[in-house]
């Protein structure tokens, strides 16, 4: 499987439809494209956009993955010909949009459960419900969600040609599959096979899982180098938990592996806690090392405002955009990111090399492609630092950061 060309120095956007704006519909949203497009956005990746269930909600606006319709657009964010002229838009600023994709579960009300109840995984006895499948997950007595049979290959047929219809339809470059380690991979090896004959896409696992990944996908999620950050942020970890990472990383995977670097995302936002409670003021150093570190940074939707709250999953709770706090830093790290070949994705890219500054909260590293050089110094802590750099005496306040590039 070969990255398509247009994801080696690329970035990551996630957006959140439903609180982005007062309104929370696609055509809202895209009045912010200029701006992202400004801020040096490459993908925009977009929560699920299908219509969700009604009858069983167990709170106001419903969860995304009780999809009803997987060829539809939710009515609450607009209609499929609002959803197109989003994508049209950005491809006209140079952008690509992939969308999330629920494939393990639907609604009780898809339009599937009637017209196919056989696709199905059945309901067993109270003391098996809530028991792992090897094809997915039962759903629970009462639940908006019901288990698809991914052993049954017309589910595998009718789940790609639904994908399929977005490529045809609103010509989108990829998907984000949250579900992708708990389907079998030769369901998700043929559905790219498939895809890739309608056009090249770029395709991120909502895992850890690098099998996943090497089997059918793009990109998994860097949960390792985020849990090391939060503790950087509390004073739980230093430098050396960033060069063991950065060891186990490189003897583990696969020399063009695509991580997704980030400081948040829908998750750890929404079920964890916001960016100010878990960085604080380390918050803008955290985000450099995710920017820098090898993997495609990740924004999730707001964190250029300075998001200082929870986005709940299920109510309505639109993100204050009065101040773009970080938009400048986002800016010229992503900026940085497309300009240096030693900030490339993958085997495009360069290596991380650790200096010695006899110093445990400084993280002092480079990386180099050939003549291009990017050189970083983080301080790591929430006090000024004094450290030797190459022999020279160097000094960087709390939670500094300097980036030199050549």
């Amino acid at each position: 499987m070969q990255h398509v060309s247009w994801s080696r120095s690329a970035n990551i956007y996630q957006v959140n439809v439903r609180q982005y704006t007062p309104e929370g519909t696609l055509n809202a949203f895209a009045v912010h494209l200029p701006r992202l497009h400004q801020m040096g956005v490459d993908i925009l990746w977009l929560m699920p956009i299908q219509p969700i269930g009604k009858s069983k909600r167990k709170d106001s606006l419903g969860a995304y993955d009780e999809v009803t319709d997987h060829v539809a657009v939710n009515p609450a964010f607009g209609s499929l010909k609002d959803f197109k002229a989003l994508v049209q838009q950005a491809h006209s600023l140079g952008m690509k949009v992939i969308i999330e994709w629920v494939a393990q579960t639907t609604s009780r009300e898809h339009v599937w459960v009637k017209q196919h109840p056989e696709w199905y995984l059945k309901l067993e006895t109270v003391e098996t419900q809530s028991t792992q499948h090897e094809k997915g997950v039962r759903a629970a007595e009462g639940s908006e969600r019901l288990s698809l049979d991914f052993g049954s290959k017309p589910v595998w047929a009718a789940m790609t040609q639904a994908m399929l219809f977005w490529l045809k339809e609103a010509d989108v470059d990829g998907f984000s599959c949250p579900s992708a380690s708990e389907l079998p991979l030769k369901f998700w090896q043929q559905a790219r096979a498939k895809l890739e004959a309608q056009k090249p896409v770029f395709m991120l696992a909502g895992s850890a899982d690098a099998q996943v990944e090497e089997s059918a996908f793009d990109m998994v999620y860097d949960w390792a180098l985020y849990d090391i950050l939060k503790k950087i942020a509390k004073g739980h970890a230093d430098v050396r938990d960033l060069k063991a990472y950065l060891a186990t990383t490189a003897a583990n995977l696969q020399a063009d592996t695509f991580r997704m670097t980030f400081t948040a995302n829908h998750d750890t936002n929404a079920l964890q806690n916001h960016d100010a409670a878990h960085f604080g003021d380390a918050f803008s150093a955290m985000a450099v090392i995710a920017a820098t570190f090898p993997g495609m940074p990740l924004v999730y939707s707001g964190q250029e405002s300075g998001l200082h709250k929870m986005l709940p999953i299920f109510e309505k709770d639109a993100i204050d955009w009065q101040n773009l706090k970080y938009e400048k830093l986002y800016a010229n790290l992503l900026a940085m990111k497309k300009k240096h070949p030693a900030l490339h994705n993958g085997a495009t890219g360069a290596s991380v090399e650790v200096f010695e500054v006899d110093n445990q909260h400084i993280l002092a590293f480079r990386r180099q492609k050939g003549i291009n050089v990017v050189s970083v110094q983080v301080n790591l802590s929430g006090q000024n630092q004094a450290f030797n750099l190459h022999g020279k005496p160097r000094k960087l306040g709390a939670w500094e950061h300097q980036i030199q590039t050549s």
